[in-house]
């Protein structure tokens, strides 16, 4: 028997959603009713994540968002820059910071870069596996945020916000879609082993939604989800009578607790947590993967040895593994953070840039190329949308002794593949110092139109009202699809 302390964790950090409870060993009395309600009604009190038709003629009927933790160097990766290199040594006055504007000395890249594919798009050295796809990929090297730091850049990033407190993304998506396999969680979040993001699960918050379209954590060791067995040795016959016995008397208290989301949440997660038990081992285990998968993402590379820091292709390249069964199985939305801890420990490049490719281009390459290869070879591409990108970029200019870089969220890149993108595009451009966007320059909010619309949504007619307003993903100010990117 679990003691309560480990419930509570398990529903309050770690989710809280459709996924966050997983035994029926949950069931006694924690004090659950006193917390106060915090999202609003839930729009289906019977199934909250039933499939729903998309407004619009998407292809991507799931999405896996590629999460880079500290903010990759675009220059360094993506975005080639040979003026830069050209004027590596010199002074540049650049914004640094929000409005302060310095002198600071050029950094150019180390990479080598190459043009690849019949697109000939541009991929530096630090990813080779990966550049063999490029031909699949729609880069945006124009896109633009609001902050220098790293969690309100994260929350950005996910909730179009730099404040918490508003649907994440994969929440809106699952409000929006629902979810197609009512058996595992619409919408599903994978941490690196080092460490989660430093503004925590606000990365992940239906925020003012029902608690119902929140993330469910995946462990990054071990069995992704505790506890999947039984704890009380019961049939499986005899937990469902229990949980639908329970779930009744918790349907009539909530009767008297209209807009009760939480335990809305709650009542059907002890049904999800039952099914889990059934389908989420099977859907989890990776030994069905014939031996030639298993080495493409390179799950059995064993740690290595060139960095203390560096753990090598295998913890992503299992969650990308992990993240193809689960779309495969109707999953909605799957995001991957990868990199953790404090600055070498993720793309935080300041204490040298390419101490920090040496680490993490390894970590990162072998699997994502494995995991475009792997759904493309299953039919699943034109399905699945892949996003891959940070909070934010780094800047042109060296920082410290060992030539690293800072933030920039003046500039910076995106890349996607997958369900309705148009494959070997390379779409806008920074300044020739790759430091701010230039050329067909778009907010973050833009992409976040242009990924509902991936998904069959309209960005202006998914709408929650809360607050007196129909809220919105991209907020307020005018948001447009990037066009460029769609096939």
């Amino acid at each position: 028997m679990l003691c309560a302390g480990s419930r509570r964790e398990f529903l309050w950090q770690m989710g809280a959603g459709f996924g966050g409870l997983a035994l029926t060993g949950l069931l006694d009395a924690e004090g659950f009713f006193s917390r106060p309600a915090i999202a609003a009604t839930l729009p289906s009190a019977e199934n909250p994540l039933a499939p729903r038709p998309p407004l619009l003629p998407g292809k991507a009927k799931s999405c896996i968002f590629l999460f880079m933790y500290g903010g990759p160097s675009q220059m360094d990766l993506f975005d080639y820059k040979p003026e830069l290199n050209k004027r590596h040594g010199q002074t540049a006055n650049l914004e640094q910071r929000r409005r302060d504007v310095r002198p600071g000395t050029l950094l150019g890249s180390k990479r080598v870069f190459r043009r690849h594919g019949r697109s000939g798009q541009w991929c530096s050295d630090a990813l080779p596996e990966l550049a063999k796809h490029m031909d699949k990929l729609a880069v945006v090297k124009s896109l633009y945020a609001d902050s220098f730091a790293h969690g309100s850049a994260m929350i950005q990033m996910n909730s179009g916000r730099v404040v918490q407190g508003w649907p994440s993304v994969g929440s809106w998506m699952a409000y929006g879609l629902g979810s197609d396999n009512a058996n595992l969680p619409g919408y599903v979040v994978m941490l690196d082993p080092r460490g989660g993001p430093i503004s925590g699960a606000a990365n992940w918050s239906s925020g003012f939604m029902p608690a119902a379209y929140q993330g469910t954590v995946f462990r990054a060791a071990g069995n992704p989800i505790l506890n999947l067995e039984s704890a009380s040795g019961r049939s499986p016959e005899s937990q469902l009578d229990l949980i639908r016995t329970l779930n009744g008397l918790n349907q009539s208290h909530m009767a008297s607790r209209p807009g009760y989301s939480e335990l809305q949440a709650r009542i059907a997660s002890y049904e999800l947590a039952f099914q889990l038990q059934r389908t989420a081992p099977e859907a989890l285990d990776l030994s069905q993967e014939s031996a030639g998968t298993l080495e493409g993402y390179g799950i059995n590379e064993s740690k290595p040895d060139y960095h203390p820091l560096a753990l090598g292709p295998a913890p992503f390249g299992r969650q990308c593994l992990t993240a193809r069964r689960l779309v495969e199985r109707g999953v909605r939305f799957v995001q991957i953070y990868h990199g953790g801890g404090h600055q070498q420990q993720n793309w935080d490049a300041h204490f040298g840039v390419e101490e920090n490719l040496k680490i993490h281009g390894p970590e990162i390459d072998r699997p994502i190329a494995a995991l475009l290869t792997d759904l493309e070879r299953r039919g699943l591409l034109e399905s699945t949308l892949v996003v891959w990108g940070g909070e934010f970029g780094r800047q042109a200019l060296s920082q410290g002794d060992k030539d690293g870089r800072d933030h920039n969220p003046k500039g910076f890149t995106y890349w996607m593949a997958g369900g309705g993108v148009k494959p070997g595009t390379s779409y806008g451009e920074t300044d020739e110092l790759g430091h701010e966007a230039a050329v067909d320059r778009h907010h973050i909010r833009d992409l976040h139109a242009t990924i509902l619309h991936l998904m069959g949504m309209d960005h202006q007619k998914l709408t929650y009202f809360y607050g007196g307003l129909n809220q919105k993903l991209t907020g307020v100010v005018e948001a447009e699809v990037i066009r460029g990117l769609l096939a």
